[in-house]
């Protein structure tokens, strides 16, 4: 048993998938990140318009 867990704590196999996990998490929630806020100013570009064009027409 003690030998089997000495194995266990000097393999590194796992610990390549984990960080690559964590790295591709934290891309993926800089991305997200990205496009939200490139959509909350993409829609207020469009609104913005909007009223001016709305204040135009009255």
């Amino acid at each position: 048993m003690r030998n089997m867990f000495k194995r266990f704590i000097k393999d590194e196999k796992g610990a390549t998938a984990v960080e690559y996990a964590l790295i591709v998490t934290v891309l993926s929630l800089a991305v997200v990140a990205g496009v939200s806020g490139a959509f909350d100013a993409v829609e207020f570009l469009f609104s913005d318009n909007n009223s001016q064009i709305n204040q135009a027409m009255n």
